[in-house]
């Protein structure tokens, strides 16, 4: 704990505010555009939305809903969202009690760890991780306990899970089909998860966001639909990746009646709703868009997946290959570089890519080493011209 400086002024930082850094992904993206680079760094999944989504928001706007909704959501969004649960997930959930339209599911996070988790409470995170959500539960005083996962594969491993169980545990966060990994968990690895779970009492936070990007058969299945799950697991997605509107903050959330009164408060508080009009076109492309879509999506990422591993290998940079979401980890031991970040830069500078460093997304380790030291992160959400561009760059590479 950092303790007040001592001063004749009360004109200072909180406590968290010196160990708080800009993230690397931010870091990479400014320093992309610095150079007009090709921004392989940040999932901003720049390809075109879908066209019932958009025309709905702008019609939506013209219509006037412009003003502020329920702070639980709008009632076709939260009825259209219940179905996808039901058709797609298996979960079936209650739209005017147990489903929450957030702010993005960063926002659906904040505002479900506010509810369920104390200061002083401990939350499992598995690595590799995504930075915001260890990066939350810092700025709530929750403790993040980083928990391993076995390389090359990302396998769950029980016993390391149990070793880190202390009488301040209370939750677990699971990202799958996973941040920066794309690591698809099993059916037999969820069970023993959800077993786990029960076992010690625990919440989990599932971030659900990836749940349509799987490929060479893997199969998305959400960890509330295992017997007793429902009632401790917050379900959390959203439609940034899947409709490809990142800059629209529209997530959403699952959660047993007892404890949505109390996440929505939360949400209603650092938020008030999510934007109104975008809730419209949520709406319309959940309700208009066919199962095919997502079939065809899948199809078109996997292949933007193999070009750019492909591209990775040809260039010495060995991918770790996912088998969801659209991030890969690659082996950079052969570019110069004393840590991540600087192999980052320097890659940035031999051929205008960029990709984030692997160390963002581990802990370190006692001995202050962090395992992502030699891996980057590379997100194959792009546009085909640009991805391809980006593929003939890295076929090319010589550092």
């Amino acid at each position: 704990m950092i303790t007040a400086p001592t001063t004749s002024t009360n004109l200072y930082l909180s406590d968290l505010a010196p160990n708080s850094t800009q993230s690397e992904i931010r870091a990479m993206t400014v320093a992309c555009s610095a150079v007009d680079g090709i921004n392989l760094a940040q999932g901003v999944c720049d390809t075109d939305p879908p066209h019932p989504v958009v025309e709905a928001a702008i019609a939506a706007i013209r219509s006037g809903h412009n003003i502020y909704t329920r702070l639980d959501g709008i009632a076709p969004l939260r009825e259209a969202i219940a179905q996808k649960f039901a058709t797609f997930n298996g979960l079936s959930v209650d739209p005017d009690r147990e489903v929450l339209v957030t702010s993005g599911a960063t926002g659906a996070l904040h505002a479900a760890l506010l509810a369920l988790l104390n200061p002083g409470d401990e939350c499992l995170v598995l690595e590799p991780f995504y930075g915001y959500h260890v990066s939350t539960l810092r700025s709530q005083r929750v403790l993040p306990v980083i928990v391993p996962l076995d390389a090359p594969d990302w396998r769950l491993d029980l016993d390391r899970l149990r070793a880190a169980i202390t009488p301040h545990t209370r939750a677990i966060i699971l990202n799958s089909p996973s941040n920066p990994s794309g690591k698809v968990f099993t059916q037999s690895e969820l069970e023993a998860l959800a077993g786990f779970c029960i076992e010690h009492d625990l919440f989990v936070f599932t971030d659900e966001m990836y749940e349509y990007f799987l490929y060479d058969g893997a199969r998305h299945i959400s960890l509330a639909t295992l017997p007793g799950m429902a009632e401790r697991t917050i379900t959390i997605s959203g439609f940034s990746k899947t409709f490809s509107v990142t800059g629209w903050r529209l997530g959403y959330l699952a959660a047993d009646a007892r404890w949505l009164p109390s996440i929505g408060y939360f949400h209603d508080l650092t938020y008030v709703c999510a934007p109104s009009p975008l809730q419209h076109g949520a709406a319309a492309g959940l309700l208009a868009l066919p199962a095919s879509f997502y079939e065809e999506m899948a199809v078109e990422y996997q292949a933007k997946r193999d070009a750019i591993c492909a591209a990775l290998m040809h260039a010495g940079l060995t991918p770790s290959i996912p088998t969801g979401a659209y991030y890969v980890l690659a082996d950079a031991t052969r570019i110069p570089g004393a840590d991540a970040k600087q192999k980052a830069r320097r890659l940035l500078s031999d051929t205008g890519i960029a990709a984030v460093a692997g160390s963002a997304f581990f802990g370190s380790n006692a001995d202050g080493t962090n395992r992502g030291e030699n891996l980057l992160r590379f997100c194959f959400a792009k546009k085909e011209e640009e991805l391809e561009e980006a593929c003939q760059r890295l076929t090319s590479y010589r550092s």
